[in-house]
């Protein structure tokens, strides 16, 4: 299990659209194994789960450490996680959610879980982040080195810099 990618993909089901199947569907661009069994009612259970995560990266963004992991401890006895050891060759061992007779929200609520909390662990809450762009309230990981983050995308950073750098030359301009 590549824990980053399993916080980051927690994020991007966060940040998902979710009220139809279609979302579900453009989410799961890159497992179309998923594809054919993703049904209402997964999207249904991921939007509870949306509400549910959401308070974790707030926490986190919040620097938050006894929050952050009381809420994920919380889900994840209410979303039990069963790890499982997989490997495609001797060499390439690592770990997955089990997916028998798993749903499709079971298997991204459990991959969510289980690479948070190890993101958590080993690299700390304050990995966690809501983007500071205003209006944005997408959420990220963190994976720079000097843990600067703090916005969710390119766009919403350069968003941001343009709008500070148009206040400030309208502060000179009025000046």
């Amino acid at each position: 299990m590549d824990f980053i990618r399993y916080a980051e993909a927690s994020a991007a089901l966060l940040n998902a659209d979710l009220s139809e199947v279609d979302g579900l569907v453009a989410y799961l661009h890159d497992r179309s194994w998923l594809v054919d069994q993703a049904s209402d009612r997964d999207c249904m259970l991921l939007r509870k789960f949306q509400r549910e995560l959401r308070p974790v990266f707030e926490a986190g963004e919040a620097d938050d450490t006894t929050d952050v992991v009381g809420r994920l401890n919380e889900l994840m006895v209410r979303h039990p996680i069963t790890p499982r050891i997989s490997g495609h060759d001797e060499h390439d061992l690592h770990l997955h959610v089990a997916t028998e007779n798993a749903s499709v929200a079971d298997l991204l609520i459990g991959e969510s879980l289980l690479g948070l909390a190890t993101l958590v662990c080993d690299l700390g809450p304050d990995r966690l982040g809501v983007c500071s762009a205003s209006p944005c309230t997408q959420v990220f990981v963190d994976t720079s080195p000097n843990r600067s983050r703090r916005y969710c995308s390119e766009r919403c950073s350069s968003r941001a810099n343009v709008a500070a750098f148009r206040a400030r030359q309208k502060a000179v301009a009025s000046a």
